[in-house]
Protein backbone atom coordinates (compact mmCIF):
# COMPACT_ATOMS: atom_id res chain seq x y z
CA UNK A 1 0.00 0.00 0.00
CA UNK A 2 1.58 3.28 -1.10
CA UNK A 3 2.45 6.06 1.33
CA UNK A 4 -0.02 8.92 1.46
CA UNK A 5 0.86 12.64 1.34
CA UNK A 6 1.09 14.65 4.54
CA UNK A 7 -2.34 15.51 5.85
CA UNK A 8 -3.99 12.39 4.39
CA UNK A 9 -5.14 9.41 6.47
CA UNK A 10 -6.48 5.94 5.77
CA UNK A 11 -9.65 4.87 7.53
CA UNK A 12 -11.83 1.76 7.35
CA UNK A 13 -15.14 2.58 5.70
CA UNK A 14 -16.90 1.38 8.85
CA UNK A 15 -15.25 4.22 10.83
CA UNK A 16 -16.49 6.99 8.56
CA UNK A 17 -19.90 5.59 7.68
CA UNK A 18 -22.81 3.65 9.09
CA UNK A 19 -23.34 0.53 6.98
CA UNK A 20 -26.53 -1.50 6.91
CA UNK A 21 -28.78 -3.30 4.44
CA UNK A 22 -32.46 -3.61 3.66
CA UNK A 23 -34.99 -6.35 3.20
CA UNK A 24 -37.73 -7.78 1.00
CA UNK A 25 -41.36 -7.75 2.14
CA UNK A 26 -43.39 -10.93 1.73
CA UNK A 27 -44.14 -11.30 -1.98
CA UNK A 28 -47.40 -13.09 -1.27
CA UNK A 29 -48.85 -10.06 0.52
CA UNK A 30 -50.27 -7.80 -2.17
CA UNK A 31 -50.86 -5.05 0.41
CA UNK A 32 -47.08 -4.68 0.81
CA UNK A 33 -46.43 -3.80 -2.83
CA UNK A 34 -47.47 -1.17 -5.35
CA UNK A 35 -47.24 1.85 -3.06
CA UNK A 36 -45.12 4.96 -3.54
CA UNK A 37 -42.00 4.11 -1.50
CA UNK A 38 -39.09 3.36 -3.87
CA UNK A 39 -37.43 -0.05 -3.36
CA UNK A 40 -33.98 -0.58 -4.90
CA UNK A 41 -32.64 -3.93 -6.10
CA UNK A 42 -29.02 -4.66 -7.04
CA UNK A 43 -29.85 -4.63 -10.75
CA UNK A 44 -30.55 -0.89 -10.43
CA UNK A 45 -27.09 -0.18 -8.97
CA UNK A 46 -25.00 0.67 -12.02
CA UNK A 47 -22.55 3.49 -11.15
CA UNK A 48 -25.47 5.91 -11.33
CA UNK A 49 -27.67 8.23 -9.35
CA UNK A 50 -30.96 6.48 -8.62
CA UNK A 51 -34.01 8.71 -9.03
CA UNK A 52 -36.69 6.05 -9.51
CA UNK A 53 -37.16 2.32 -9.03
CA UNK A 54 -39.05 -0.41 -10.85
CA UNK A 55 -40.83 -1.58 -7.70
CA UNK A 56 -42.32 0.33 -4.80
CA UNK A 57 -43.56 -0.55 -1.32
CA UNK A 58 -46.57 0.52 0.67
CA UNK A 59 -46.11 1.92 4.20
CA UNK A 60 -47.40 -1.43 5.49
CA UNK A 61 -44.79 -3.30 3.45
CA UNK A 62 -42.08 -1.11 4.94
CA UNK A 63 -43.33 -1.64 8.50
CA UNK A 64 -43.72 -5.40 8.15
CA UNK A 65 -40.26 -6.12 6.70
CA UNK A 66 -36.57 -5.58 7.27
CA UNK A 67 -36.57 -2.84 4.63
CA UNK A 68 -35.34 0.54 5.87
CA UNK A 69 -35.86 4.01 4.46
CA UNK A 70 -32.57 5.68 3.53
CA UNK A 71 -32.16 9.40 2.78
CA UNK A 72 -31.04 10.91 -0.50
CA UNK A 73 -27.24 10.99 -0.64
CA UNK A 74 -26.85 7.47 0.75
CA UNK A 75 -24.34 5.37 -1.19
CA UNK A 76 -25.39 1.86 -2.21
CA UNK A 77 -23.20 -1.12 -3.07
CA UNK A 78 -24.40 -4.39 -4.58
CA UNK A 79 -23.15 -7.17 -2.31
CA UNK A 80 -24.23 -9.91 -4.69
CA UNK A 81 -26.08 -10.31 -7.95
CA UNK A 82 -25.80 -11.73 -11.45
CA UNK A 83 -22.89 -11.09 -13.81
CA UNK A 84 -20.99 -7.88 -13.12
CA UNK A 85 -23.43 -6.58 -10.50
CA UNK A 86 -21.43 -7.43 -7.38
CA UNK A 87 -19.32 -4.45 -6.27
CA UNK A 88 -21.12 -1.81 -8.34
CA UNK A 89 -22.11 1.37 -6.52
CA UNK A 90 -24.74 4.07 -6.87
CA UNK A 91 -25.96 7.22 -5.14
CA UNK A 92 -29.51 7.71 -3.94
CA UNK A 93 -30.96 10.82 -5.51
CA UNK A 94 -34.21 10.17 -3.64
CA UNK A 95 -35.34 8.73 -0.32
CA UNK A 96 -35.64 4.97 -0.86
CA UNK A 97 -35.57 1.50 0.63
CA UNK A 98 -33.45 -1.42 -0.60
CA UNK A 99 -33.43 -5.18 -0.61
CA UNK A 100 -31.04 -7.21 1.53
CA UNK A 101 -28.46 -7.56 -1.26
CA UNK A 102 -27.73 -3.82 -1.19
CA UNK A 103 -25.34 -2.31 1.36
CA UNK A 104 -26.42 1.19 2.37
CA UNK A 105 -23.45 3.44 3.22
CA UNK A 106 -24.35 6.60 5.14
CA UNK A 107 -21.31 8.84 5.50
CA UNK A 108 -20.76 10.68 8.76
CA UNK A 109 -20.04 14.41 8.80
CA UNK A 110 -16.54 15.45 7.81
CA UNK A 111 -16.40 13.21 4.72
CA UNK A 112 -17.62 14.09 1.23
CA UNK A 113 -20.04 11.37 0.03
CA UNK A 114 -19.27 12.12 -3.63
CA UNK A 115 -15.56 11.59 -2.96
CA UNK A 116 -16.21 8.23 -1.30
CA UNK A 117 -18.51 7.27 -4.18
CA UNK A 118 -15.74 8.03 -6.68
CA UNK A 119 -13.23 6.03 -4.62
CA UNK A 120 -15.53 3.00 -4.45
CA UNK A 121 -16.42 3.23 -8.14
CA UNK A 122 -12.74 3.43 -9.07
CA UNK A 123 -12.04 0.40 -6.83
CA UNK A 124 -14.72 -1.80 -8.46
CA UNK A 125 -12.41 -4.58 -9.68
CA UNK A 126 -10.56 -4.80 -6.37
CA UNK A 127 -13.82 -4.80 -4.41
CA UNK A 128 -15.18 -7.71 -6.45
CA UNK A 129 -12.09 -9.72 -5.59
CA UNK A 130 -12.73 -9.19 -1.88
CA UNK A 131 -15.78 -11.40 -2.30
CA UNK A 132 -13.86 -14.25 -3.95
CA UNK A 133 -12.37 -15.84 -0.86
CA UNK A 134 -13.05 -19.58 -0.77
CA UNK A 135 -16.35 -20.68 -2.28
CA UNK A 136 -18.18 -17.52 -1.14
CA UNK A 137 -18.23 -14.94 -3.91
CA UNK A 138 -20.50 -12.38 -2.26
CA UNK A 139 -19.57 -9.24 -0.42
CA UNK A 140 -20.99 -8.68 3.05
CA UNK A 141 -21.23 -5.87 5.57
CA UNK A 142 -18.08 -7.03 7.40
CA UNK A 143 -15.98 -6.93 4.24
CA UNK A 144 -17.38 -3.53 3.28
CA UNK A 145 -16.70 -2.06 6.73
CA UNK A 146 -13.02 -3.02 6.40
CA UNK A 147 -12.48 -1.32 3.02
CA UNK A 148 -9.56 1.08 3.52
CA UNK A 149 -10.35 4.58 2.24
CA UNK A 150 -7.61 7.19 1.60
CA UNK A 151 -8.86 10.51 2.96
CA UNK A 152 -7.36 13.87 2.04
CA UNK A 153 -8.59 17.01 3.82
CA UNK A 154 -12.29 17.65 3.22
CA UNK A 155 -11.79 20.53 0.77
CA UNK A 156 -9.51 18.31 -1.34
CA UNK A 157 -12.05 15.48 -1.25
CA UNK A 158 -14.64 17.89 -2.64
CA UNK A 159 -12.32 19.13 -5.40
CA UNK A 160 -11.46 15.57 -6.45
CA UNK A 161 -15.15 14.65 -6.54
CA UNK A 162 -15.93 17.71 -8.69
CA UNK A 163 -13.19 16.86 -11.18
CA UNK A 164 -14.42 13.27 -11.40
CA UNK A 165 -17.95 14.57 -11.92
CA UNK A 166 -16.84 16.51 -15.01
CA UNK A 167 -15.49 13.27 -16.52
CA UNK A 168 -18.66 11.40 -15.56
CA UNK A 169 -20.81 13.95 -17.38
CA UNK A 170 -18.66 13.61 -20.51
CA UNK A 171 -18.93 9.81 -20.33
CA UNK A 172 -22.70 10.03 -19.80
CA UNK A 173 -23.04 12.33 -22.82
CA UNK A 174 -21.12 9.85 -24.96
CA UNK A 175 -23.31 7.07 -23.59
CA UNK A 176 -26.44 8.90 -24.71
CA UNK A 177 -24.92 9.36 -28.17
CA UNK A 178 -24.23 5.63 -28.23
CA UNK A 179 -27.79 4.77 -27.20
CA UNK A 180 -29.10 7.02 -29.96
CA UNK A 181 -26.75 5.46 -32.52
CA UNK A 182 -27.84 1.96 -31.54
CA UNK A 183 -31.50 2.93 -31.71
CA UNK A 184 -31.06 4.42 -35.18
CA UNK A 185 -29.12 1.37 -36.37
CA UNK A 186 -31.77 -1.04 -35.13
CA UNK A 187 -34.49 1.04 -36.74
CA UNK A 188 -32.58 1.01 -40.03
CA UNK A 189 -32.08 -2.75 -39.76
CA UNK A 190 -35.80 -3.34 -39.42
CA UNK A 191 -36.62 -0.96 -42.27
CA UNK A 192 -34.24 -2.70 -44.64
CA UNK A 193 -34.72 -6.29 -43.54
CA UNK A 194 -38.50 -6.10 -43.48
CA UNK A 195 -38.58 -4.51 -46.97
CA UNK A 196 -40.14 -1.29 -45.71
CA UNK A 197 -37.31 0.54 -47.48
CA UNK A 198 -35.88 -0.64 -50.81
CA UNK A 199 -32.18 -0.07 -51.49
CA UNK A 200 -31.46 -1.66 -54.87
CA UNK A 201 -34.48 -2.79 -56.84
CA UNK A 202 -37.95 -2.15 -55.50
CA UNK A 203 -39.27 -4.83 -57.80
CA UNK A 204 -36.79 -7.46 -56.71
CA UNK A 205 -38.50 -10.62 -55.54
CA UNK A 206 -37.81 -11.73 -51.98
CA UNK A 207 -38.48 -15.43 -51.78
CA UNK A 208 -39.58 -17.15 -48.58
CA UNK A 209 -37.91 -20.53 -48.16
CA UNK A 210 -37.38 -23.12 -45.47
CA UNK A 211 -34.32 -22.51 -43.35
CA UNK A 212 -32.69 -25.73 -44.56
CA UNK A 213 -32.85 -24.45 -48.16
CA UNK A 214 -30.01 -22.06 -47.29
CA UNK A 215 -28.34 -23.57 -44.23
CA UNK A 216 -27.32 -27.04 -43.09
CA UNK A 217 -26.72 -28.33 -39.60
CA UNK A 218 -23.13 -28.78 -38.42
CA UNK A 219 -22.70 -32.15 -36.79
CA UNK A 220 -18.91 -32.69 -36.92
CA UNK A 221 -17.46 -33.32 -33.48
CA UNK A 222 -14.16 -32.18 -32.06
CA UNK A 223 -11.97 -34.98 -33.41
CA UNK A 224 -8.92 -32.68 -33.79
CA UNK A 225 -8.60 -31.90 -30.07
CA UNK A 226 -9.40 -28.19 -30.46
CA UNK A 227 -9.19 -26.55 -27.01
CA UNK A 228 -10.63 -23.15 -27.98
CA UNK A 229 -13.97 -23.42 -26.19
CA UNK A 230 -16.40 -20.74 -27.36
CA UNK A 231 -19.39 -19.16 -25.67
CA UNK A 232 -21.97 -16.71 -27.01
CA UNK A 233 -21.77 -13.18 -25.65
CA UNK A 234 -24.69 -10.93 -26.59
CA UNK A 235 -22.32 -8.01 -27.13
CA UNK A 236 -19.26 -9.71 -28.60
CA UNK A 237 -20.66 -12.79 -30.35
CA UNK A 238 -18.79 -16.10 -30.22
CA UNK A 239 -15.84 -15.53 -27.90
CA UNK A 240 -13.28 -17.77 -26.27
CA UNK A 241 -14.12 -18.72 -22.70
CA UNK A 242 -10.52 -17.90 -21.79
CA UNK A 243 -11.04 -14.33 -23.01
CA UNK A 244 -14.57 -13.88 -21.71
CA UNK A 245 -14.32 -15.50 -18.27
CA UNK A 246 -10.52 -15.21 -17.87
CA UNK A 247 -10.55 -18.95 -17.22
CA UNK A 248 -11.52 -22.27 -18.78
CA UNK A 249 -14.99 -23.29 -17.58
CA UNK A 250 -15.73 -26.28 -19.83
CA UNK A 251 -15.05 -29.91 -18.94
CA UNK A 252 -11.68 -31.48 -19.78
CA UNK A 253 -13.26 -33.88 -22.26
CA UNK A 254 -14.19 -31.82 -25.33
CA UNK A 255 -14.63 -34.70 -27.75
CA UNK A 256 -18.41 -34.31 -27.72
CA UNK A 257 -18.28 -30.61 -28.55
CA UNK A 258 -19.20 -29.31 -31.99
CA UNK A 259 -16.32 -27.83 -34.01
CA UNK A 260 -16.88 -24.56 -35.88
CA UNK A 261 -14.78 -22.70 -38.41
CA UNK A 262 -14.90 -19.06 -39.51
CA UNK A 263 -18.33 -18.05 -40.79
CA UNK A 264 -20.24 -20.87 -39.08
CA UNK A 265 -23.24 -19.91 -36.91
CA UNK A 266 -24.31 -21.07 -33.46
CA UNK A 267 -27.70 -20.57 -31.81
CA UNK A 268 -27.85 -20.32 -28.03
CA UNK A 269 -31.46 -20.92 -27.03
CA UNK A 270 -31.06 -19.18 -23.67
CA UNK A 271 -32.82 -15.81 -23.47
CA UNK A 272 -30.84 -12.74 -22.42
CA UNK A 273 -31.21 -8.96 -22.49
CA UNK A 274 -32.15 -7.95 -26.02
CA UNK A 275 -32.45 -11.58 -27.11
CA UNK A 276 -35.80 -12.89 -25.82
CA UNK A 277 -35.58 -16.19 -27.74
CA UNK A 278 -31.81 -16.55 -27.66
CA UNK A 279 -28.96 -15.29 -29.84
CA UNK A 280 -27.57 -16.48 -33.18
CA UNK A 281 -23.96 -15.46 -33.75
CA UNK A 282 -21.30 -16.30 -36.38
CA UNK A 283 -17.71 -17.21 -35.66
CA UNK A 284 -15.60 -14.26 -36.81
CA UNK A 285 -12.85 -13.74 -34.22
CA UNK A 286 -11.06 -17.12 -34.59
CA UNK A 287 -10.21 -19.58 -37.33
CA UNK A 288 -11.89 -22.37 -35.36
CA UNK A 289 -13.33 -23.31 -31.99
CA UNK A 290 -15.70 -25.70 -30.25
CA UNK A 291 -19.08 -25.18 -28.63
CA UNK A 292 -21.33 -27.20 -26.35
CA UNK A 293 -23.67 -29.65 -28.01
CA UNK A 294 -26.53 -27.64 -26.49
CA UNK A 295 -26.01 -25.04 -29.23
CA UNK A 296 -27.70 -25.49 -32.63
CA UNK A 297 -24.93 -24.98 -35.19
CA UNK A 298 -25.26 -24.41 -38.91
CA UNK A 299 -23.48 -23.09 -42.00
CA UNK A 300 -24.30 -22.06 -45.54
CA UNK A 301 -25.10 -25.03 -47.77
CA UNK A 302 -22.62 -25.77 -50.57
CA UNK A 303 -23.73 -24.31 -53.88
CA UNK A 304 -26.16 -21.78 -52.34
CA UNK A 305 -25.19 -18.21 -53.18
CA UNK A 306 -25.94 -16.01 -50.20
CA UNK A 307 -24.11 -13.25 -48.36
CA UNK A 308 -23.12 -14.61 -44.95
CA UNK A 309 -22.91 -11.12 -43.47
CA UNK A 310 -26.44 -10.32 -44.61
CA UNK A 311 -27.71 -13.24 -42.55
CA UNK A 312 -25.54 -12.25 -39.58
CA UNK A 313 -27.41 -8.93 -39.60
CA UNK A 314 -30.74 -10.62 -40.31
CA UNK A 315 -30.40 -12.83 -37.23
CA UNK A 316 -29.03 -9.95 -35.12
CA UNK A 317 -32.10 -7.86 -35.95
CA UNK A 318 -34.32 -10.62 -34.52
CA UNK A 319 -36.03 -11.35 -37.82
CA UNK A 320 -36.51 -14.98 -36.73
CA UNK A 321 -37.84 -14.19 -33.26
CA UNK A 322 -41.52 -14.47 -34.05
CA UNK A 323 -41.06 -17.72 -35.96
CA UNK A 324 -38.93 -19.24 -33.18
CA UNK A 325 -41.54 -18.26 -30.61
CA UNK A 326 -44.19 -20.05 -32.66
CA UNK A 327 -42.29 -23.37 -32.63
CA UNK A 328 -41.09 -23.26 -29.02
CA UNK A 329 -42.98 -25.56 -26.69
CA UNK A 330 -44.68 -23.20 -24.29
CA UNK A 331 -43.30 -23.38 -20.77
CA UNK A 332 -40.94 -26.22 -21.65
CA UNK A 333 -37.22 -25.76 -21.15
CA UNK A 334 -34.32 -28.15 -21.40
CA UNK A 335 -31.17 -27.25 -19.43
CA UNK A 336 -32.71 -23.80 -18.99
CA UNK A 337 -32.91 -23.39 -22.78
CA UNK A 338 -35.94 -22.67 -24.94
CA UNK A 339 -37.27 -26.03 -26.11
CA UNK A 340 -36.89 -25.73 -29.89
CA UNK A 341 -36.55 -28.99 -31.80
CA UNK A 342 -33.94 -29.38 -34.54
CA UNK A 343 -36.59 -30.47 -37.02
CA UNK A 344 -38.72 -27.38 -36.42
CA UNK A 345 -35.73 -25.03 -36.36
CA UNK A 346 -34.50 -26.07 -39.80
CA UNK A 347 -38.01 -25.60 -41.23
CA UNK A 348 -38.30 -22.01 -40.02
CA UNK A 349 -39.42 -19.55 -42.74
CA UNK A 350 -36.47 -17.53 -44.04
CA UNK A 351 -36.46 -14.50 -46.34
CA UNK A 352 -34.18 -14.89 -49.37
CA UNK A 353 -33.71 -11.66 -51.36
CA UNK A 354 -31.57 -11.56 -54.51
CA UNK A 355 -27.84 -11.71 -53.82
CA UNK A 356 -27.20 -8.13 -54.96
CA UNK A 357 -29.86 -6.88 -52.57
CA UNK A 358 -28.33 -8.88 -49.73
CA UNK A 359 -24.92 -7.37 -50.38
CA UNK A 360 -26.22 -3.82 -50.62
CA UNK A 361 -28.17 -4.10 -47.37
CA UNK A 362 -25.18 -5.62 -45.59
CA UNK A 363 -22.93 -2.80 -46.83
CA UNK A 364 -25.32 -0.09 -45.59
CA UNK A 365 -25.68 -1.70 -42.16
CA UNK A 366 -21.91 -2.19 -41.80
CA UNK A 367 -21.54 1.59 -42.12
CA UNK A 368 -24.01 2.04 -39.25
CA UNK A 369 -22.08 -0.53 -37.20
CA UNK A 370 -18.81 1.30 -37.88
CA UNK A 371 -20.30 4.57 -36.65
CA UNK A 372 -21.42 2.82 -33.47
CA UNK A 373 -17.93 1.37 -32.91
CA UNK A 374 -16.40 4.86 -33.16
CA UNK A 375 -18.63 6.09 -30.33
CA UNK A 376 -17.89 2.97 -28.26
CA UNK A 377 -14.17 3.65 -28.67
CA UNK A 378 -14.63 7.30 -27.68
CA UNK A 379 -16.47 6.33 -24.52
CA UNK A 380 -13.85 3.73 -23.59
CA UNK A 381 -11.08 6.31 -24.14
CA UNK A 382 -12.84 8.70 -21.75
CA UNK A 383 -13.28 5.92 -19.19
CA UNK A 384 -9.63 4.92 -19.38
CA UNK A 385 -8.44 8.52 -19.11
CA UNK A 386 -10.66 9.02 -16.07
CA UNK A 387 -9.37 5.80 -14.48
CA UNK A 388 -5.77 6.94 -14.94
CA UNK A 389 -6.53 10.39 -13.53
CA UNK A 390 -8.38 8.97 -10.54
CA UNK A 391 -5.52 6.60 -9.72
CA UNK A 392 -3.30 9.66 -9.37
CA UNK A 393 -5.82 11.83 -7.52
CA UNK A 394 -6.92 9.12 -5.07
CA UNK A 395 -3.33 8.22 -4.19
CA UNK A 396 -2.16 11.82 -3.82
CA UNK A 397 0.38 11.45 -6.64
CA UNK A 398 -1.41 14.37 -8.28
CA UNK A 399 -2.75 17.14 -6.06
CA UNK A 400 -5.58 19.56 -6.71
CA UNK A 401 -5.31 23.22 -5.87
CA UNK A 402 -7.75 24.91 -3.54
CA UNK A 403 -9.81 27.75 -4.96
CA UNK A 404 -9.77 31.21 -3.41
CA UNK A 405 -12.88 30.33 -1.40
CA UNK A 406 -11.32 27.16 0.01
CA UNK A 407 -8.61 26.71 2.65
CA UNK A 408 -5.16 25.87 1.34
Amino acid sequence: MSELPAGWIRAPLGEIAHISSGGTPNRTRASYWGGDIPWVTTGEIRFNTITDTAEKLTPEGLRQSAAKLFPAGTLLMAMYGQGKTRGQVARLGIEATTNQACAAIQLRSGTDPDYVYQFLANSYTALRELGNAGSQQNLNAGIIRNISVPLPPLHEQTRIARIAGVWDRAIDTTGRLLDNSRHQKRHLMHLLLSRRRSVVNARAHWAQVDFDTVFERITNKNTDGDRNVLTISAQHGLVSQRDYFSRHVASDDLSGYTRLTTGDFAYNRSSSSGYPVGAIKPLVAYDSGVVSGLYICFRQKPGVEVDNDFYRLYFEAGMLNEAITSIAQEGARNHGLLNVSLKDFFKLPLCLPPLDVQRRIAAILRVAEAEERVIVAQRETLREEKRALMRDLLSGRRRVRATAAEPA
